[in-house]
């Protein structure tokens, strides 16, 4: 999980992902950032996040982009 702080941090560093549980529902997240956040999740955990899981739910925090990478991978 480490590695999708950093991801995060380095796309947008003003935000605190360990406990921010709003990035889209607060509009933290706009939805380029969300375009190239999937690209680099998909690119860091080999993984292909599916249209219909690109939802608010599975973005909102770290901890649910988490338990999706996890989910995925899993597949």
């Amino acid at each position: 999980m480490e590695r999708l702080y950093e991801i995060l941090e380095e796309m947008q560093p003003e935000y605190d992902y360990h406990t921010e549980t709003a990035l889209i529902d607060d509009h933290l997240l706009d939805s380029l950032t969300v375009l190239a956040l999937i690209s680099e999740l998909e690119d860091e955990y080999d993984i292909t996040i599916p249209a219909v899981e690109i939802v608010p739910e599975n973005f909102n925090s770290a901890q649910a982009m988490w338990k999706l990478i996890n989910r995925l991978m899993e597949e």
